[in-house]
């Protein structure tokens, strides 16, 4: 049996919504985006939404929104994808890794707490696996922090506070006592790659929490100008007739959703909720069947929240990196793809370019050392889901826990 890692989950209902779209004769951004903005909306309770080409651009632009850049500090995780740092050195800002708190791969608080200065603008947290992160801790730090806080823009100010500005690419879907992940942050940033629980082939969603003084249309507004060139008029304005006339606001960037990939996704959340409720079916047979075996696993579910169930996170105690390599190269011959989520930042080239030095993250290093990742996707048959398991007990009892 072969088991690819993730592939994406297309069925009929996203076809015939793209197919809708291609003989609309509105391909780019137009009607089809607009809605599905709707519907992630309604979806996540926050009618503040914005959909363009990536999570990444997605969070590149709400910092850009805040008006962070040059001379400002912005902290995020050292254990997690490149997009959630490289959008920080982008704007020119100065990345501030934080370590792993022991056991979790949730950033230590503490340290974070320690880490901000006057320079501070905005922490980055990241809900790995579709597992929110402890928002009602961050906001707690930020507004023990306020007396730090030196705004240097408009938004800032009405912000009052350093900003929460979450990476969201595993978790919609998720939620805290009942709030959904893209409520729990002042920004949000969603990613709906091809891997991701619910995919538009690339792209992105960015929602926000209202901020006094500000209005939402003006927040909206401004993704608009950042991602289609600082162009004052969208397509569907210039199609009007006689106003084919625009204007440049600024020279800014290219990163607009377009209708076809908005149309996938339509399709894909009138399918959503079946989706998730899959996704927990796997990983509580997955956990049924792996945590008697000593394999650590996280806890998707609890009275607290609801994990999205984006990745099946495991980690086998007392072996090294060599020996997960190992494990993971039985289970590719045997047929089952397996990852590992993620490799930290500070070991990345680009990254000890900039000075980190992994010996600084020891917790992050040990989260790694032995973390495999399991395929989690509701293409997955029983027949496979059981496939997976026989295979992974037998590759655990042949290492002897």
């Amino acid at each position: 049996m072969k088991i690819p890692f993730s592939p994406p989950d297309i069925s009929n209902v996203e076809i015939e919504e793209v197919v809708d779209t291609l003989k609309s004769g509105w391909i780019t951004t137009g009607p089809k985006t607009k809605k599905f903005e709707q519907m992630l909306g309604e979806f996540i309770g926050n009618k503040n939404v914005v959909c363009l080409n990536s999570q990444t651009a997605c969070q590149e632009m709400a910092l850009r929104v805040m008006g962070i850049g040059e001379g400002d500090e912005v902290i995020t995780s050292a254990y997690t994808y490149s997009a959630s740092a490289s959008v920080i050195d982008h704007i020119g800002a100065k990345i501030v890794f934080i370590d792993l708190s022991k056991n979790t791969l949730e950033m230590d608080y503490d340290a974070l707490e320690k880490a901000i200065t006057e320079k501070t603008k905005a922490i980055i947290p990241v809900d790995i696996g579709g597992i929110p992160c402890n928002y009602d801790k961050i906001f707690e730090i930020v507004n023990k922090k306020k007396d730090l806080f030196k705004p240097n823009s408009d938004m800032q100010k009405a912000l009052g506070r350093i900003a929460v500005m979450a990476d969201c690419a595993h978790s919609l879907g998720a939620s805290v006592k009942g709030v959904m992940a893209g409520r729990l942050a002042d920004f949000s940033s969603f990613s709906f790659h091809a891997v991701k629980n619910l995919t538009t082939g690339e792209g992105g969603a960015c929602a926000w929490n209202s901020i006094d003084g500000i209005s939402d249309e003006e927040i909206y507004k401004k993704f608009q100008l950042l991602s289609l060139h600082g162009q004052n008029k969208d397509a569907r304005a210039k199609m009007q007739p006689g106003a084919w006339e625009y204007d440049i606001i600024s020279p800014w960037y290219k990163c607009n959703m377009t209708d076809i990939m908005a149309a996938i996704g339509i399709g894909q959340l009138k399918r959503y909720s079946g989706m998730l409720s899959r996704r927990r079916e796997i990983i509580e047979k997955f956990d049924k069947a792996f945590r008697p075996l000593g394999v650590k696993t996280l806890n998707h579910y609890t009275d607290t929240y609801l994990s999205s169930g984006h990745l099946y996170i495991t980690r086998i105690p007392n072996i090294d990196a060599k020996t997960r390599n190992e494990i993971i190269i039985k289970m590719a011959e045997m047929g089952v793809s397996c990852n590992v989520h993620y490799k930290p930042l500070p070991m990345m080239t680009a990254y000890k370019n900039l000075g980190f030095d992994i010996k600084n993250y020891p917790n992050a290093y040990e989260m790694y050392e032995n973390e495999i990742t399991l395929p989690l996707n509701t293409t997955l048959t029983d027949e496979m889901v059981d496939y997976i398991i026989e295979c992974y007990v037998k590759v655990i009892k042949e290492i002897k826990l």
